[in-house]
């Protein structure tokens, strides 16, 4: 686990600059707002949540993993504790599939919980989806994303391997389903089989309220469709789909960071 810095870092900018790369090539959908803008709001985003994430919870999941094996914490570590026969292979996927279904759950939450979606709508008031899109979150929503993995992994006696997979998983996707682009038909049929598509993700930031309670999950399709959120088309076509918040029209309001951090904060 000595390198899981660089692990991280490195799978993030590698998926990072592919889908920016494919957008450049062959965008799906025109943004209307200037990608100066946006990008500037966007990752001043990203900026801003690492230092507070950094200020407030200095310690990394992956150490507290780590921390938590050494000292039997947790109910995996306990349950191998008192049989060391339990295999490993086990944990890794128990502890992979309760923390998706958590951030499913915890994602819900955030819409259907007003003062979680105050938080929330940070994110989904962008009036276009991009890869930036998938950095855009408020950084006290971070924090709390963070906190509420802390007590899950802490809970579950996680392994150290299994939170560095599913942090790298849980980024590379996010940057994947918010891609500005279309992937071909006979490509993007068969994953939405399994995975959460851009089409698919881009119901998700419709301006319909129903279409934007749906399709939740950042990874797979099984949490939607077994909790019955999963919607597999919008009134309108991906081309003419209206992307954003129908309280946050002006362009100003979606490409300020100033706002965006301010955004919670006010009644609108």
């Amino acid at each position: 686990m000595t390198n899981e810095i660089w692990w991280r870092l490195g799978c993030f900018f590698s998926v990072l600059i592919i889908m920016m790369l494919l957008e450049w090539q062959k965008p799906a959908r025109r943004s209307p707002v200037t990608k100066v803008k946006r990008w500037t709001a966007n990752f001043g985003l990203v900026f801003a949540s690492s230092v507070l994430a950094r200020l407030t919870i200095p310690v990394g999941l992956t150490a507290i993993a780590l921390y938590n094996t050494e000292n039997t914490i947790g109910l995996f570590n306990q349950l191998f504790y008192i049989d060391t026969n339990i295999p490993s292979w086990l944990t890794l996927v128990l502890s992979l599939l309760i923390l998706d279904i958590v951030i499913y759950w915890q994602h819900r939450m955030f819409h259907l919980v007003p003062m979680l979606w105050r938080l929330h709508r940070v994110h989904h008031a962008d009036a276009h989806v991009d890869t930036s899109t998938g950095l855009r979150f408020h950084p006290i929503e971070i924090v709390l994303s963070i906190l509420i993995k802390l007590i899950v992994v802490t809970t579950l006696g996680a392994p150290a391997i299994a939170v560095l997979i599913f942090e790298i998983a849980l980024n590379g996707l996010a940057l994947f389903n918010h891609a500005n682009i279309r992937l071909p038909q006979a490509i993007e049929k068969p994953l939405r089989l399994l995975l959460m598509t851009q089409i698919l993700h881009r119901i998700h930031h419709s301006k319909v309220v129903k279409e934007t309670n749906s399709n939740y999950g950042f990874s797979v399709i099984w949490w939607d469709k077994l909790f019955g959120s999963y919607r597999s088309e919008a009134i309108k076509s991906d081309n003419e789909l209206d992307i954003g918040l129908v309280q946050y029209p002006e362009e100003k309001q979606n490409a300020s960071i100033l706002a965006l951090l301010a955004m919670p904060f006010k009644n609108k």
